[in-house]
């Protein structure tokens, strides 16, 4: 019997055309620590299967197209940006979403993806948007992707309650100090 290959494996395994990459929301937040948020540790440790967390994808061989303004705002970022990022607000299957026609520009996209397996600190995940920019970085809604906690972005609003009722008292107190940090 062949022994199927780890999570860790399969994620330093895939590559996206076009230099795309998922972006790593840890180092996004200790550049811009006010205005890029992520979940905090505490909460990335009981996300289980079948719960929706964001990622974004983005490729730094795109710059801002000639004939974009040089700074325009960002609806995710919510202030000026040289890249604006497309994104999507839920997952499909929770909300229906029209077709949209959105020309491909090479910018990031933050999508949401179902979480269908982990082992430690690696995932994999059904993608559940349509994307605007799959003809540059080939996901499509459906795909299974591979990631790291590392990568979440953000963890749909709808696994909150789950979340917390998952969590032990040393956990709960973690994440009171966490929610007390954030409003000094």
């Amino acid at each position: 019997m062949k022994r199927q290959e780890s999570l860790e494996s399969r994620f330093r395994q895939q590559e996206f055309p076009n230099d795309y990459d998922f972006v790593d929301g840890v180092a996004m937040h200790a550049e811009n620590s006010d205005s890029f948020l992520i979940p905090p540790d505490v909460i990335k440790r009981h996300i289980t299967s079948d719960q929706f967390v964001e990622l974004r994808i983005d490729s730094s061989r795109f710059s801002v197209h000639e004939d974009s303004p040089e700074k325009c705002y960002c609806e995710s970022c919510q202030g000026e940006a040289s890249k604006p990022i497309l994104r999507h607000e839920n997952p499909a299957s929770l909300v229906p979403i029209p077709t949209q026609n959105v020309p491909s520009r090479g910018w990031g996209e933050d999508f949401w993806v179902r979480i269908t397996e982990r082992d430690g600190d690696f995932f994999a995940g059904r993608v559940d948007n349509p994307l605007y920019e799959s003809r540059l970085h080939g996901i499509q809604q459906g795909d299974e992707v591979f990631f790291s906690t590392d990568q979440i972005l953000a963890i749909h609003g709808i696994h909150r309650q789950e979340l917390v009722l998952s969590m032990e008292a040393k956990d709960l107190k973690e994440l009171a100090q966490w929610l007390g940090s954030q409003h000094e």
